[in-house]
């Protein structure tokens, strides 16, 4: 008689489904329960909360969350995981398919270790749906979602995130955490949405749009930057407007800086 499936190791569980983990899909399985139920907790997951998990593979995340007491719904690309997670958590809410494309559920909290090849890119997608979260990221990815202005790891990511929510580290991981081991460490980031988000005066398209031509050349002075874009008069002249000194280099502008930048571009 076999072992349950909840209760077989990762590698273990990969060797039954015949799998191996997938390079193409970022596939890193979080092996550890003790972790996980942490994560959960750091979460501030509720009985009863609707979470959505985006790659729960294995299901290690997905059991604790539902030990806790919530409603998973979870969207998985790999179709073999897919079809083996309900042997894990049988109640969980699945869609196969991918989370950058499909329509995203209606959830009080989102939850999840994000592929990390894709992990930037759905956190933004995830962003818009107004709800805490806690996702899983290289922690080198992290670290520039944190950053400080004026710090090497500040970036047009950490700008736009801080523009939509308020974020903190929650949890960090060893490789040894996951299977196989990555060579990388990571980290979970709670994010705190900001129910009225400041793009200064512009749609959240062209804030960061703005943001992401600042920092298109990150040695050079932001007036070179822009200028490379909307042209070096224009741009010397949209700093001073914003009251940014033209010599300043992007990592130097703080969050309101560049929502005087956007509300400005329009003026100059």
């Amino acid at each position: 008689m076999s072992a349950p499936a909840s209760t077989l190791h990762p590698a273990t569980r990969l060797r039954e489904l015949e799998g191996r983990a997938k390079r193409r899909f970022g596939q890193n399985f979080l092996v550890n329960d003790g972790l996980a139920e942490t994560i959960v907790l750091r979460a501030g997951v509720r009985p009863g909360d609707r979470v959505l998990e985006i790659g729960p593979g294995l299901g290690v995340l997905t059991a604790a969350l539902a030990r806790a007491g919530a409603r998973v719904h979870a969207i998985e690309l790999d179709r073999d995981l897919a079809a083996a997670l309900p042997e894990v958590v049988p109640d969980v809410v699945l869609v196969q398919g991918d989370a950058l494309k499909v329509p995203l559920p209606e959830v009080d909290r989102v939850v999840a270790n994000l592929p990390y090849n894709v992990a930037t890119p759905l956190c933004m997608r995830l962003l818009p749906l107004g709800v805490p979260m806690a996702l899983m990221f290289q922690r080198e990815v992290a670290d520039r979602i944190e950053a400080d202005p004026g710090s090497r790891t500040y970036g047009a990511l950490s700008v736009q995130i801080q523009a939509r929510a308020r974020v903190e580290r929650l949890v960090s991981l060893p490789p040894g955490a996951f299977h196989p081991a990555p060579k990388v460490h990571s980290a979970v980031v709670g994010f705190t949405p900001i129910a009225a988000p400041d793009f200064g005066g512009a749609s959240a398209e062209e804030f960061d749009r703005v943001v992401r031509m600042g920092f298109s050349s990150r040695r050079k002075t932001i007036t070179n930057s822009l200028g490379n874009h909307v042209g070096r008069e224009r741009a010397i002249t949209w700093c001073h407007a914003a009251g940014i000194d033209p010599g300043t280099r992007a990592e130097q502008v703080d969050l309101s800086g560049w929502r005087r930048l956007v509300t400005t571009r329009g003026e100059v």
